[in-house]
């Protein structure tokens, strides 16, 4: 089941996770021990907090913008592939329609 949380508790959770991931052998320790104190799940934090660190560049990576860019482009050929096998279909209709042999 999947939870909204306002933007301002994510940016509050991962800025407590990066401020204290020194005392953390990892990434996932840290959201581990931190998650149930902001009341976040320790998996949404981890996730959260590797994307910030991809935007900040320390990671390797694409970008929250690159993904929205590359998510709106499958949207994009998703729809286009679908009025492609549209119009094919269509194209063979009027194709049957108009062939004198087909009368």
């Amino acid at each position: 089941m999947s939870k909204r949380y306002p933007p301002e508790q994510r940016s509050r959770a991962v800025k407590m996770v990066l401020d204290h991931l020194d005392e953390y052998r990892s990434v996932y320790a840290a959201c581990q021990a931190i998650g149930p104190k902001v009341g976040v799940g320790a998996e949404s934090l981890r996730q959260w907090t590797v994307q910030a660190q991809i935007d900040a560049q320390q990671v390797p990576g694409p970008s929250t913008v690159e993904r929205q860019r590359i998510k709106d482009l499958e949207r994009e050929v998703r729809d286009l592939k679908e009025a492609n096998e549209i119009l094919k279909a269509a194209s063979i209709f009027f194709a049957r329609e108009l062939d004198p042999r087909h009368r």
